[in-house]
């Protein structure tokens, strides 16, 4: 029998492995989360809010596991104490606006007819989750469906292999009807056959390009709905009237934290003229004497193991390449002697960049920033956009019309302005381009997990 082996990134042993489920069984498993579905959309919306509500609660109780198990499955620093903050901030609010989000929408409730819209479940929703925030790309999902009336299937990545097991525990325990949410330890081609036979009747896909045209491929006329979210290069623009410290602290967080390993990281940095040597001169010294690289379970630690060596060897990859083609990097390696070569890689600030360089076009997905001057508008809207991905764009500056005039000619999916790396539950994330369909949170992430169902129901004749 063929096994999914976590290996760890803080010293390359293997940290979990779980034996892959054969098709048929869990063929069968979502078989009973499809038998389990009905009763569970019978039951009253409040009640499966509060079940809902208490399987995150009884997850956040596992903390004390949950974070140095993190550090150890894909190298995020305990120091930051987990995801759930982010969990906790989007589940409540996805709680909070469930009845007013799955309303009926009423066209008439007369003597003579009713009319109505309703929001009902899809049925059985899978959800492939990534590794780099396991807990609240899972929960954007999760909770929602679940709330729904919908049964969820939850498949992770094998980089945090046990991510899904341990949330499907702690919903069981919370007193989550048996089969309602259920984990399955799949491999790709499993995964696939499940997809291509129809078996579910969502499924949300959060990773690679190449991952999502393989969900696509699997899915091609099963007539089931997708929502993917893909790729992402990311870019901030910073006007010549922003607050330059300001721009400097949160965009230079925004491109390291969790060792760039953020959707919605900030990759490529567009700079007004007036002050790109100012930027680039503090966004050096922010990462030179402001990042600490070394194991994660050291609490002193700011920045640990990329997940995995090979995605350090695209960094590594791309950064040597804008290097040869002329780029220059600004960081020292004698500042970070923590970088071995492998998982543990030190971040770096890149300029004299073009993009003609992969560093400014590819997903890079690590701690390296690329760094160009711009002389107007005009050109940074089309730096910004001459890039195969939309996911968010960051835009600084003090004036709020400027910033929303730019913010509609750029082909993205979120417009910040002063802020970056961040999701709101009350706003669509969504995207465009090659960075996918579909759109999670909000009330639009409630309608994406159901589908309309019109009721005309004549009481009397004329």
């Amino acid at each position: 029998m063929s096994s999914l082996k976590l290996i760890s990134p803080v010293d390359g042993s293997v940290y979990a492995e779980r034996p892959v489920m054969g098709v048929d069984d869990a063929a069968a498993a979502v078989a009973r989360s499809r038998k389990a579905q009905k009763g569970w959309a019978r039951r009253p919306l409040e009640e499966r809010i509060k079940l809902v509500r208490a399987g995150v609660a009884r997850l956040n109780e596992m903390s004390d596991e949950v974070v140095p198990e993190l550090a150890w499955m894909m190298g995020r620093p305990v120091r930051y104490g987990g995801e759930f903050g982010g969990v906790n901030e989007r589940s409540n609010y996805m709680a909070e606006i469930a009845q007013r989000a799955l309303a009926p929408i009423e066209i008439e409730n007369s003597a003579q007819f009713e009319r109505r819209i309703e929001r009902a479940p899809h049925g059985v929703v899978f959800v492939v989750a990534p590794w780099n925030y396991p807990y609240m790309t899972a929960i954007n999902t999760v909770v929602p469906a679940l709330i729904a009336g919908n049964t969820v299937v939850l498949k992770h990545a094998t980089q945090t292999l046990l991510v899904g097991e341990r949330m499907v525990r702690a919903f069981t325990e919370a007193g989550l009807p048996e089969d309602v949410f259920i984990n399955l330890f799949l491999d790709h081609p499993g995964t696939e056959k499940l997809i291509s036979s129809g078996s579910f009747d969502f499924i949300n896909f959060t990773g690679s390009v190449g991952g999502g045209k393989a969900i696509e491929r699997a899915a091609a006329g099963t007539f089931t709905g997708l929502g993917l979210e893909l790729g992402g290069k990311d870019p901030g623009y910073v006007m010549e009237d922003a607050d330059l410290d300001w721009a400097v602290d949160t965009l230079m967080d925004g491109a390291m934290f969790n060792a760039g390993q953020c959707c919605c990281g900030i990759e490529r940095l567009y700079i007004a003229r007036p002050l790109y040597d100012a930027f680039v001169e503090k966004a050096a010294a922010w990462v030179s004497s402001g990042l600490k690289l070394g194991n994660p379970l050291d609490p002193e630690t700011t920045i640990g193991p990329m997940a995995n060596v090979r995605f350090a060897k695209e960094v590594r990859t791309q950064t040597e390449e804008a290097i040869a083609q002329g780029a220059r990097g600004l960081i020292d390696p004698k500042d970070y002697p923590a970088d071995d070569g492998g998982a543990y890689l030190m971040p770096q600030v890149l300029v004299d960049v073009t993009h003609d360089m992969r560093v400014m076009r590819d997903e890079s997905f690590g701690p390296v920033v690329g760094i160009m001057p711009v002389d107007s508008d005009e050109q940074a809207l089309a730096l910004m956009n001459d890039c195969q991905f939309g996911l968010t764009a960051s835009l600084w500056t003090n004036d709020a019309g400027r910033a929303a005039r730019i913010g509609d000619e750029i082909e993205t999916g979120t417009v910040f302005m002063n802020r970056a790396d961040y999701l709101d539950p009350a706003l669509c994330w969504t995207g465009c381009k090659a960075t996918g369909r579909g759109g999670s949170l909000s009330e639009i992430g409630f309608h994406n997990l159901t589908r309309p169902k019109s009721y005309h129901l004549r009481k009397k004749s004329a």
